[in-house]
């Protein structure tokens, strides 16, 4: 926390699924709440169970309220039927932004329907952020480009926050070798191809913002590679000089 408040991240993003994560932020929210933009997420799909998973959220985070909470995970249309259906997670949501706990609210999701996903998610309500993958590599994909762009044209139309994740993503972790980061998918780890990844991301006019990966030992360099962008075609040069870079969506674990 304090490398990342150093580097000048004022946009704290944390969910309920993520282990022990609300747990080990909440002691800093005394010293810090007032200097950053706080998101959570659930991942739960109906209403009474996202209830519940909000306020246990705040009571770990030793918050009263979140800036920004966000649907959790989803990915394909009947995740996105779940959660904003009759009895859905959307509709606990809404009840929390009314009684003051959550400022707005946002949705996220991965694999390559999401960008569709999250387009349909924006016509049936009027979410503040959305967060979906993007990387060289998925652009790559003529299906998912235009999946993506298609989710812009609407992000830009009603205004909304669009953040994109697996900026540093490189592979999914072949079988049977050592996962080497905390990641579930294998990411980069060397500073040239992270500044590249994180260049070409930062670089859609459109991304108002990306998640450091989740390993705390890459948070250096990609604090450092947004202090020190290249330009695309440079990026474009350093990540196809490697065979192995693919969709992290392949072979998602379970």
């Amino acid at each position: 926390m304090q490398e990342a408040l150093d580097g000048g991240i004022n946009h704290i993003d944390v969910a309920a699924d993520y282990g022990d994560a609300e747990l080990r932020l909440g002691p800093w929210m005394r010293d810090v709440r007032d200097r950053i933009f706080l998101a959570t997420k659930t991942g739960r799909r109906d209403r009474d169970s996202a209830w519940r998973e909000i306020n246990s959220s705040l009571e770990r985070l030793q918050t009263d309220h979140v800036d920004l909470l966000q649907l959790h995970a989803v990915g394909d249309l009947a995740e996105l039927d779940a959660a904003t259906g009759q009895g859905g997670a959307l509709e606990a949501a809404v009840r929390a932004q009314e009684e003051g706990l959550v400022g707005a609210i946002g949705i996220t999701g991965h694999g390559h329907d999401a960008p569709s996903t999250h387009l349909e998610a924006l016509r049936r309500h009027p979410f503040a952020t959305v967060l979906t993958p993007l990387n060289a590599v998925l652009w790559r994909n003529e299906s998912y480009r235009g999946d993506y762009e298609a989710l812009v044209e609407e992000v830009r139309r009603q205004d909304v926050g669009l953040m994109t994740i697996k900026t540093v993503s490189r592979r999914t972790w072949p079988a049977g070798t050592e996962h080497t980061a905390t990641t579930w998918y294998e990411p980069y780890d060397d500073q040239a191809r992270i500044t590249a990844a994180v260049s070409w991301a930062l670089a859609h006019e459109e991304v108002a913002g990306l998640p450091t990966a989740g390993d705390v030992r890459l948070l250096g360099m990609l604090l450092a590679a947004e202090q020190a962008r290249v330009d695309v075609a440079e990026a474009e040069r350093r990540l196809a000089v490697d065979d192995a870079y693919s969709s992290p969506f392949v072979a998602m674990p379970g």
